[in-house]
């Protein structure tokens, strides 16, 4: 075989290898778990913590690569060319071009990118040392590009910010969870820290009309009787009304070691928290926290009571819900039939919405606010509506509000 065809061959051939090489490092670099390396380089990983370093500088490394590529493959395309018009005459350059498509593309393209997607990390590592020798190689075409991506950014006005929002947080948990690396429980436990924040007082706080209350002028056997009866561990104390609350008394506070303490209500109770509807969650559990108290009375704009937020609230929000053995344990959703559920009015309308995969613009947070609001007048036994495919009936109510509603589905 002639020598010079010889010889050619192995540039090719070098050069379609290392056309591979930039194309499978492009992919690797872009296709990188960063919390996966970062992990791996708060375990002591070198190689992790350089790669990570060096995918920082994302701009420098991606104009390397192209730069790369694009002389390996402009050489590639000229040596074939020159070499089949040597051969074939005018027809050579057809040829050539046929020839070296389809060899980049199988070997130089494709390959070298699906085996670096399905272990980026790995690949970007072993890469590490050689793209950042070629960097410093590079610095001054690529200053030039840098230069030049600063100018469109400012004709173009493009906007660098790429940080992760809350939504696209949720995504990536469900990717997660879909892959298999997380749990349902622990899906569902991450999604709670992340919307912690979004939530208000006013989304978990326990209405008035459901509060457990004493005057400040009760006997102690009345409130001795209140506290039987409701198991409550501390008791809200109003002057005249509920929408005045004066104090809050703890049962250990309440009671001695044979009975009822001598001291006066006045002087066994605490002074209350008040906060407004609008209050964060994750804010109201630090003001908890810094004035050592389990609960806080949410005002209205007319300063009358809205309700009340505890402790064991704002946690529910972030583990689910926490039963004693006092508590009277209900179902948010029970089904009577195959197509029937039996659904609580108090329950988060978010819940509901996620159970039965709906979407509604409202600015309810429960589903019996969501019933008022679809009735438009307080409901009566009996009274329904039909909302997407789901018939809604009223079954429970109790004076002005409505505790049950009954979900049919459509038969499949």
């Amino acid at each position: 075989m002639n020598s010079d065809i010889v010889i050619t061959m192995i540039t090719m051939t070098v050069l379609v290898a290392t056309s591979a090489y930039f194309s499978a490092t492009e992919t690797a670099f872009s296709s990188l778990n960063r919390v996966r390396l970062k992990a791996m380089a708060d375990k002591g990983n070198k190689k992790a913590e350089r790669t990570l370093e060096l995918s920082e500088k994302y701009d420098r490394l991606l104009s390397t690569l192209l730069i790369g590529n694009n002389i390996v493959n402009i050489a590639m395309a000229s040596i074939s060319t020159a070499m089949f018009v040597k051969y074939y005459g005018d027809v050579g350059a057809t040829i050539s071009t046929c020839v070296v498509t389809v060899v980049v593309l199988i070997f130089g393209e494709i390959s070298p990118k699906s085996l670096a997607k399905d272990s980026p990390e790995s690949f970007a590592m072993l890469s590490t040392p050689i793209i950042k020798t070629l960097i410093v190689l590079m610095t001054p075409i690529n200053y030039f590009f840098t230069m030049w991506q600063k100018l469109l950014s400012k004709i173009f006005k493009v906007k660098g910010d790429r940080k992760m929002t809350a939504d696209e947080l949720l995504v990536f948990v469900d990717e997660v969870e879909h892959d298999g690396v997380i749990d349902k429980d622990s899906s569902e436990l991450l999604r709670s820290a992340i919307e912690f924040n979004d939530r208000e007082a006013e989304d978990i706080l326990t209405h008035r009309v459901d509060l457990e209350a004493v005057s400040i002028n009760a006997s102690k056997d009345e409130i001795a009787k209140v506290f039987s009866k409701s198991r409550y561990s501390r008791m809200l104390v109003y002057e005249d009304n509920i929408d005045n609350i004066v104090g809050v008394i703890h049962q250990k506070d309440f009671y001695d070691g044979i009975g009822t303490a001598d001291k006066e209500i006045k002087e066994i109770m605490t002074t209350p928290l008040f906060i407004t509807k609008s209050t964060k969650i994750s804010d109201l559990l630090k003001l908890l926290q810094k004035s050592k108290a389990h609960i806080a009375v949410v005002s209205d704009e007319y300063g009358g009571t809205l309700g009340i937020v505890t402790m064991e609230d704002i946690l529910e929000e972030l583990v689910g819900e926490i039963w004693d053995e006092h508590d009277e344990v209900t179902e948010d959703f029970h089904q009577i039939d195959k197509n029937i559920y039996r659904v609580s009015c108090a329950t988060d309308l978010e819940k509901m919405y996620r159970f039965f995969d709906l979407d509604d613009d409202t600015e309810c947070s429960t589903v019996g606010g969501w019933v008022m609001e679809h009735l438009g007048r307080i409901p009566n036994e009996g009274d329904s509506f039909t909302f997407d495919d789901l018939n809604i009936t009223v079954t429970k109510t109790d004076y002005r509000r409505v505790l049950e509603i009954e979900v049919k589905r459509p038969a499949l």
